[in-house]
């Protein structure tokens, strides 16, 4: 018993072993669009080179992978009772990225957050939602037939929901609202009181409200991007009422979504083959944000039907993992971070096929970047450090011995 025990320790995919597989073989596929994509970074927005670019995106992936398993060694319990510590960190990183933001490669400028002394750049906000999610989980589950009084609930949860979005949201709509998506669905599956939830989402709708007034009539939040949101809904809401888009300052503004269509048109069924893609030097971020779109064009609707099927084995399997997990710390959390992966995944398949406005999402796993990346790598090391944890409470019977109440109490 004790030499499984140190077998267990030592063992080199810890947890979930078909989650495990599903995630080296999305990352080692993603290599290839990437590569081919990648030329248009080369060839026409003249940065770097296309061999360049795929090698550091394979040093991402191995960095990811590296960085996957080490989270899958700290317990999960550990990192919930860090997260205040680590949300209000993020928190000073986002104040610090509105003034001292770095523009990279045509992105906003206060997205970006340059570490002194180093070329390296990365997203907070990235981090920031992450940490509000295990914040969030960590919250509801601590004690959790404890009646709080509304200031707690005021202070604890829906403060720091505000605090992040309005950070995140000056310069990165899309992020934002998903944040405010995601953090409203946990409160409801995290069996917050429906007075609160209710309240909540009162207080979120006339936030927003006030943020876009304020932002779209004066000046007093100065460099946000609500202008851009605005253009961007109206160009798809004028696309979609007039099919044949005859009115040119329509066709300029919506030429990116026109290319990426013309992508998976161009694609068809079987695809026209591996690094073939015509579009890939005409769609802007083919190699990030419409990099589905080039998948379809060179692999077809088989390519895009396997990559999506990997996909959602992903999400069961975390579905399945958080059905398991007795402790509902970790099941939540399991949730919720599974719930962050399916949105992100799902607009940014929703934009390149027309469905919603141009959002700026990546790919998870996929697309060309290092902040995006290595956090999904983080997330998912949570779920796999709590996948290996189930085996550990059914070993102690802590499922059948304890209450919920003090499972929670555990974490």
């Amino acid at each position: 018993m004790e030499n499984q025990t140190t077998e267990n320790k030592f063992e080199l995919l810890k947890g979930d072993k078909v989650l495990w597989s599903v995630i080296i073989l999305i990352s080692f596929l993603s290599v290839f669009p990437v590569y081919s994509a990648s030329s248009n970074l080369e060839y026409i927005v003249n940065n770097g080179t296309t061999t360049g670019h795929v090698f550091k995106h394979i040093v991402f992936v191995f960095i990811g992978l590296g960085i996957m398993r080490f989270v899958g060694t700290v317990k999960y319990e550990y990192i919930g009772k860090l997260s205040s510590i680590l949300l209000l960190f993020t928190i000073g990183l986002l104040l610090i990225t509105m003034f001292t933001g770095q523009k990279i490669e045509g992105a906003s400028a206060s997205r970006w957050l340059k570490i002194p002394g180093t070329p390296i750049s990365f997203q907070p906000s990235s981090f920031a939602y992450l940490m509000l999610i295990i914040y969030l989980c960590r919250y509801l589950t601590k004690k959790i037939k404890r009646e709080r009084v509304p200031i707690e609930n005021i202070i604890y949860i829906f403060g720091p929901i505000l605090i992040v979005f309005g950070l995140v949201a000056k310069d990165n709509g899309s992020t934002a609202l998903m944040i405010m998506m995601v953090s409203i669905i946990i409160l409801i599956i995290g069996q917050l009181a429906w007075q609160y939830v209710a309240g909540f989402i009162s207080v979120a709708v006339v936030f927003v409200v006030m943020f876009l007034v304020i932002a779209l009539n004066t000046n007093l939040i100065g460099g946000n991007r609500v202008h851009t949101w605005m253009s961007r809904i109206e160009t798809f809401t004028s696309s979609k009422k007039t099919a044949d888009v005859e009115d040119e300052s329509i066709k300029a503004k919506n030429y990116q979504v026109m290319q990426a269509k013309a992508a998976i048109v161009h694609g068809g069924f079987n695809g026209i083959g591996p690094g073939k893609s015509a579009l890939k030097q005409t769609l802007p971020q083919s190699v990030s944000d419409f990099i589905f779109a080039i998948i379809v064009e060179e692999y077809g609707w088989i390519g895009a039907f396997v990559l999506i099927s990997l996909y959602m084995i992903m999400i069961i399997r975390i579905v399945m993992i958080a059905s398991k997990m007795p402790a509902f710390f970790g099941s939540l959390l399991v949730l919720a971070i599974g719930l962050m992966i399916f949105v992100q995944l799902s607009v940014n398949i929703a934009v390149a096929v027309n469905l919603i406005p141009v959002t700026g999402q990546p790919l998870p796993l996929i697309s060309y970047g290092g902040t995006s990346m290595l956090v999904t790598y983080i997330q998912l090391g949570i779920i796999l450090n709590v996948s290996s944890r189930i085996q550990v409470f059914d070993e102690e019977g802590l499922g059948k011995r304890q209450s919920i109440e003090e499972i929670n109490d555990i974490a």
